[in-house]
């Protein structure tokens, strides 16, 4: 199989970005991605670090970050499986992206830039839910903010499907994944009321 390794060869295999593709790019929010954003409870992030890439969803109920300046964003970083992968490579790389997404929406909004943590009491207490707060916070300095062409959504047809019947629950992914020392029966009973009081 042949593998391409040049960007000129690859290049030409695709032509030119079109005009659109190119102007629709900004290096701070603009009033209308600011809207965009601000409608996203949920985004994917990925980074880089030493021991490779990693990429992890988040999701709140409300806006999954704050603008702290045109520039710059802040994403909480609320309790989960405290495997730190994204974390660990912010603190030794930085380099970031986010993948915005609505529900219902078929556009995806994607800032590049670059991303610090900080366990700020002042920022911190400004996402607080109820009694919780996050453990840190990605502060991240935008270097460009997009919207991608719709076209991956309308063929997958992600909002109008549910293909979830075909998929194995998380429970029999880790019974499979510790030949059954969770048992997936178990953990599926248990953590309905295990999410609910650990969610945030």
């Amino acid at each position: 199989m042949r593998r391409i390794e040049d960007s000129a060869e690859l290049e030409a295999l695709y032509g030119t970005p079109s005009d659109a593709a190119l102007r629709k790019v900004a290096q701070r929010l603009t009033p209308a991605y600011r809207r965009w954003i601000e409608a996203a409870r949920f985004c994917v992030i990925s980074t880089v670090g030493p021991d490779g890439t990693d990429g992890t969803p988040r999701g709140d109920d409300g806006p999954v970050v704050l603008e702290l300046d045109p520039g710059t964003l802040a994403l909480p970083d609320w309790r989960g499986n405290n495997r730190l992968d994204s974390l660990r490579n912010i603190v030794s790389d930085g380099r970031i992206s986010l993948m915005f997404m609505v529900p219902g929406d078929n556009v995806v909004v994607r800032v590049n830039g670059t991303a610090w943590l900080t366990d700020d009491a002042a920022l911190r207490e400004r996402f607080r839910r109820k009694s919780m707060l996050p453990a840190t916070v990605a502060v991240i300095e935008i270097a460009e903010v997009y919207a991608q062409c719709p076209k991956a959504l309308l063929r997958s047809g992600l909002w109008g499907r549910d293909d979830s019947a075909a998929t194995p629950s998380l429970g029999e992914i880790l019974d499979e994944m510790t030949s059954g020392e969770i048992e997936a029966g178990a953990w599926e009973r248990e953590y309905p009321e295990r999410a609910r009081n650990t969610l945030w």
